[in-house]
């Protein structure tokens, strides 16, 4: 049931998830893209591998992608973890990890096994382990039910056909299925499916119909449960919707189109829908399908299709069914980040890709959505998410995550419904995978060897506070250099005074980015995306003349999630000309007081 809102520990807690970015429009099947400034993406090393027809993926050091070790290594150890009861059962049986920065993958580690349970006794709540010699250990090149990581695939396609002008994104679906106006849908269009602002339901057991034609009438008939464009609704059946647009347009069904448009041509030979017999033996099992947790009686899923509607379709279905490996994805996602080619070989031009990365749904704060791509989404991305960061989960425990900005990437595979589907929940170890590669992007201290580093914890108050300071009768300035990246709206940097170390209030400053005008903050507080760049602060103490006092700041994490942290370096506070402190001073730098602040030299 891969569209439910349970899946892959969805939000539903009603926590804030910032959106940004502006719609763009695709008419006619003529793509109009507004214009938006480009990420840091210069700031990736030089990619390996680089030919005139885009990066190619190549294994090779952390060093080399420009990737810190030490990061990368306790990301393996974070998702082995999760190998043990967290905190009642394991979240996955096995998992594989693969993450890359430019053209060069620098982890590629299988953890856990691929087939560990014959069955789920429900009684105990507990799995029935195979013999040791019928365990199947995972491998690098282990493949998995990717679930709704499948919906990828079919927007992909989607969006090469209004490359072609075959489709168009502002057209009502009904113009092209005119059966799907049944039960009130006809004004739907076509860019409602790939955002999930259709107002269709999220799920519906279409496996409950007998057959082929039966399921299409209840599509046809199903009703919306908000007017189209006023919700955004997560659902399956807008892929599914989209699977049989595709194929009424192209007369081609979906599984082929899938071959002979983006696997074939970017030679994914481990990625397709209903894989053989032959690949049974290195295929990640998924649930002991029984009711009531499943809606069908199927035993242990192991080489077919988990999701129950997308089984009955055949195994081949717009929002689910596709199987693929850690490194064919790595090479889709390599692909995007090149705009669309790889190795010579395009599927895509680079406005088709910007346009699956541009949010369009500006106004559901929090469900920022490309097209088929989610969007800067914390809760599965961590602190790899940005306004330009896409990505999908799946509910078999998969995902994807690609940041334009480092032009980085991360995949993680866990067969978390082994051996069913109770045992886990929210996305702990998506988020700890991607906090982590998210770390191992280095940030080069602004001045100097290392500079002031908040660190990433969750639930946590770090404050950096500079020794008493006497404020002259012409008051002083502080300036330092300052980067930030913290979860929306949640975990907010706040610069303060205080004259006697006990009550503070915050202090008014401005921040400029390089070639950017200045930005103020009233309210003394940062927060957010900065665009991960050194920013200059400048602050002011007039209305502190003649007072002692103390400077610190303080950030504050809550405890779902963190972006990448703050850095605070080349701290300087000036009274006229001279210079009350500054940390390039042994003297001064030795009596900053840090809590929870560490010196980085990343």
């Amino acid at each position: 049931m891969d569209g439910q809102p349970v899946d892959d520990g969805r939000r539903a807690d009603g926590v804030s998830r910032r959106r940004l970015g502006t719609a763009a429009l695709a008419l006619g099947g003529a793509l109009a893209l507004v214009p938006f400034p480009a990420g840091p993406a210069a700031a990736a090393p030089r990619a390996a591998g680089r030919t005139p027809g885009g990066t190619t993926l190549r294994r090779g050091s952390a060093r080399q992608a420009g990737l810190l070790p030490g990061q990368l290594r306790q990301l393996v150890t974070d998702a082995e973890r999760f190998l043990e009861p967290s905190p009642a059962h394991p979240w996955y049986a096995g998992a594989v990890l693969l993450a890359g920065r430019g053209g060069t993958v620098a982890l590629h580690e299988p953890i856990g096994h691929a087939v560990r349970y014959e069955r789920y006794d429900e009684a105990s709540d507990t799995g029935v382990e195979f013999p040791p010699e019928r365990r199947i250990l995972m491998a690098e090149d282990t493949v998995f039910d990717l679930a709704s990581v499948s919906k990828l695939f079919t927007s992909l396609l989607a969006v090469g056909r209004i490359e072609r002008g075959e489709l168009d994104l502002e057209a009502p679906v009904a113009s092209y299925l005119p059966a799907f106006a049944g039960g009130g849908k006809g004004a739907v269009t076509v860019v409602q499916l790939l955002t999930h602002t259709s107002g269709f339901p999220s799920w519906i057991p279409l496996y409950q119909e007998p057959t082929h034609e039966a399921r299409l009438a209840r599509i046809w008939a199903q009703e919306l449960v908000a007017q189209p464009g006023t919700a955004y609704l997560y659902s399956d059946l807008n892929l599914i919707t989209l699977q049989l647009l595709l194929e009424e347009v192209t007369g081609t069904p979906l599984d082929v189109l899938l071959r002979e448009e983006i696997t074939g041509p970017l030679r994914m030979t481990r990625t397709r829908y209903n894989p053989p017999a032959s690949w049974r033996p290195r295929i990640a099992a998924t649930e002991d399908s029984r009711l009531p947790w499943s809606g069908l009686d199927r035993g242990l899923v192991w080489g077919e299709v988990h999701d129950e509607n997308a089984f009955a379709m055949g195994g081949v279905a717009g929002h689910a069914g596709v199987f693929s490996c850690a490194w064919d994805l790595a090479v889709l996602g390599r692909t995007l980040l090149n705009g669309g080619v790889y190795g010579g070989r395009r599927i895509l031009r680079e406005e088709s890709v910007e346009l699956m990365f541009r949010d369009f749904t500006p106004e559901f704060p929090g469900d920022a959505h490309g097209l088929g791509f989610e969007l800067y989404q914390h809760w599965y991305m961590g602190a790899m998410a940005t306004p330009r960061s896409a990505g999908h989960t799946g509910f078999t425990g998969t995902s994807l995550v690609l940041d334009p900005s480092t032009d980085s990437f991360l995949v993680v595979l866990g067969n978390s419904v082994h051996p069913v589907r109770s045992w886990r929940s929210g996305s702990a170890p998506r988020v700890a995978a991607a906090d982590r590669m998210a770390r191992a992007v280095p940030v080069r201290p602004r001045a100097g060897r290392t500079a002031w580093y908040s660190q990433m914890a969750s639930a946590t108050t770090a404050t950096l506070t500079l020794p008493p300071l006497k404020v002259p009768g012409g008051g002083v300035r502080l300036s330092c250099a300052l980067w930030w990246d913290t979860e929306p709206g949640a975990d907010p940097l706040v610069l303060e005074v205080s004259a006697d170390g006990e009550a503070w209030q915050p202090v008014p400053f401005t921040t400029r980015r390089p070639g950017g005008e200045p930005a103020e903050h009233p309210e003394g507080t940062a927060g957010g995306y900065s665009g991960r760049v050194w920013h200059e602060l400048r602050a002011g103490l007039e209305t502190w003349r003649g007072r002692q006092v103390r400077l610190r700041w303080r950030y504050t994490t809550d405890r779902l999630y963190v972006g990448r942290g703050v850095y605070v370096d080349a701290v300087q506070v000036t009274g006229g000309r001279r210079a009350l402190f500054d940390e390039r001073r042994v003297r001064d730098a030795a009596r900053i007081e840090a809590d929870g602040w560490v010196r980085s030299a990343d």
